[in-house]
């Protein structure tokens, strides 16, 4: 399903900024196959803990997706096409979290500040953990994925904006076919497997851009593409009171976007402000539907 009419309006005010950030975590060559703090993992019984949905490990063909959409041409590009999922029908006053981990030089930290809050207020969310950040993470990934408030999502083998035709995003190229398109997805979809034991649910692009053919390719890999409604940090360049200001503009069924690499930006100690209040306000968080 795909709500739409929810806010993104500083996801393009922040442009530059988020541009500034993400480029050293480009499209580029994935680095092959591949101090950790262990946080206690939540006490069993509590309703926000229920392990999220697990998908077997599909026989889909990805050399079948990449030849069905050989040479196709895109017909529109954003964060917000049909098929990609920016909100989820609630019930009652829900709302989605989830952080991406970009991976790559300068983006393979972690804020464990914050997820040690996660845990503590028992706050479900859905962590897109990019190849390169479980390649240079792979034991505290291990302790993530085994933790039941957290889902595992796909974001990417090399962090690249979804494309068939290269088409870029805050100036990161995007890959340049239906087969880039397809191992850009798939190479992570297999760490993930490895990681987990099962197959992720969702996939967000590196920048959240995708063209119409991309989120095809996606959808028919198993996946399910993920945008957000609320962009919370900017690409984790925001200060911590435009982060709680910008989550407070939660809505029930909506997804935020924010980053969980980047220890010594706002992002933390806004969410640490902003989660709170929305609990104040009759929020429940829940995983992904």
């Amino acid at each position: 399903m795909l709500v739409t009419g929810l806010s993104r309006r500083g996801f393009f005010a922040a442009g530059a900024a988020l541009a500034a950030s993400l480029v050293t975590a480009g499209c580029g060559v994935a680095n092959g196959n591949s101090s950790d703090r262990i946080l206690e993992p939540p006490r069993a019984g509590a309703d926000q803990a229920t392990t999220p949905a697990r998908l077997p490990i599909a026989t889909v063909s990805p050399d079948a997706v990449a030849a069905k959409h050989a040479g196709q041409s895109p017909k529109a590009w954003g964060m917000d096409l049909d098929g990609i999922i920016t909100g989820f029908n609630a019930t009652g006053k829900q709302f989605a979290v989830t952080f991406d981990a970009c991976g790559g030089p300068g983006n393979n930290d972690i804020d464990e500040n914050l997820l040690a809050f996660l845990q503590a207020q028992r706050i479900p969310a859905t962590l897109f953990l990019n190849k390169r950040w479980i390649d240079a993470n792979p034991a505290r990934a291990g302790q993530l994925a085994a933790n039941p408030l957290f889902e595992i999502g796909n974001h990417g083998t090399a962090h690249c904006p979804l494309s068939v035709n290269g088409r870029a995003a805050y100036e990161i190229g995007g890959t340049a076919s239906a087969q880039a398109a397809v191992d850009e997805v798939w190479g992570n979809h297999q760490r993930i497997i490895a990681l987990t034991g099962h197959a992720p649910r969702f996939f967000r692009a590196g920048t959240a851009h995708y063209d119409d053919v991309a989120v095809s390719i996606v959808r028919e890999l198993g996946e399910t593409p993920v945008g957000f409604s609320v962009n919370a940090d900017f690409g984790a360049t925001a200060s911590s009171g435009q982060v709680q200001s910008n989550m407070m503009t939660a809505e029930s069924g909506g997804i935020s976007l924010a980053h969980m690499h980047r220890p010594k930006s706002g992002t933390g100690a806004g969410m640490l402000a902003a989660l709170p209040a929305l609990a104040a306000k009759g929020f429940e968080f829940v995983h992904l539907p």
